[in-house]
């Protein structure tokens, strides 16, 4: 488990085998001693900016700061101390996107605050993430498999053109995400807010959509295939959207108009509206699926 203390411990060894002292490395990353000493130490965690200005002065890749990577595998160099005189403080924060070949898939990470962080791509799959922050972050085109994300804020992300398989999300937070042309396949989606999210073109297949908060959601050619749905209110339209061979249990529309949106399930009884309309072509989808038309007028 990735937390402060093993980061911490890290450190200190590759400050140690370049042999530079606690105040030429905060000149380095333009902060003070003191909170180098707290990371060291334990008691605060450098975020992932700071993490890959660190990994470019020990000459590492981001890896060793990976509980996988232990720290007696930190190769020895020979390495020159500076002179004082030629240290000189970083003026600016490096960029998030300098290219440097890291990879954190596979790991678990827990705490970390990797908010702001740009072209992630596959550089996490098969990573356990618990209480991690990627608020604001740029993730477009982002692939996970396999993974455990689990109370993380993912807050104002463009996530567009992502896709995530056999993962499971928990108790994680959305808001204001651009899920755009997404595909989420055999995945399990439960307690997870996806308020203002928009889901345009977002393609849900083989897997559960579960007692999450969906309120103001965009919908508009969103495809939900052989999908478990359960616990859900739409308050939004829904527009050129799909429904096929999906199961459904307590699912609401509320104050919802459909248009242009095809169901094709074995039984949509579990479907139940209140004040929505539809067009006519989707109520006779919902009828010829013996939904519950209480509650539904046609547009």
């Amino acid at each position: 488990m990735v937390n402060s203390k093993s980061i911490g411990n890290k450190i200190a060894a590759a400050r140690k085998n370049i042999h530079l002292s606690q105040a030429e490395l905060a000149q380095q990353v333009s902060i003070s001693p003191q909170a180098i000493g707290k990371w060291e130490r334990g008691e605060s965690m450098p975020d992932i900016t700071t993490l890959n200005r660190l990994a470019e002065i020990f000459s590492v890749d981001l890896n060793y700061f990976s509980d996988s990577f232990h720290s007696e595998e930190l190769t020895t160099t020979t390495y020159r101390k500076p002179d004082r005189q030629t240290i000189e403080p970083s003026n600016t924060k490096p960029d998030k996107n300098s290219g440097l070949s890291w990879n954190m898939s596979s790991g678990n990470w827990v705490d970390a605050d990797f908010s702001g962080l740009k072209n992630l791509k596959e550089k996490f799959g098969g990573a356990n993430m618990k209480n991690c922050k990627f608020i604001g972050s740029e993730l477009t085109g982002l692939i996970l498999k396999g993974n455990s994300i689990d109370n993380c804020d993912f807050a104002s992300t463009d996530m567009r053109n992502s896709q995530f398989k056999s993962s499971i999300f928990s108790k994680s937070g959305f808001i204001a995400c651009s899920l755009i042309d997404t595909k989420f396949e055999a995945s399990e989606i439960k307690n997870c807010n996806f308020t203002n999210t928009d889901f345009s073109g977002t393609e849900f297949s083989n897997g559960n959509f579960q007692n999450n908060l969906i309120e103001s959601a965009i919908w508009k050619l969103t495809s939900f295939r052989t999908t478990h749905l359960a616990d859900l209110i739409f308050t939004s339209d829904l527009e050129d959207c799909s429904f096929e061979y999906c199961s459904f249990s307590k699912v609401i529309f509320k104050s919802s108009t459909l248009r242009n949106t095809f169901f094709k399930c074995k039984t949509l009884k579990n479907i139940k509206f209140v004040d929505c309309q539809a067009d006519r072509m989707t109520y006779e989808f919902l009828k010829n699926g013996k939904a519950k038309l209480t509650g539904l007028t046609l547009v």
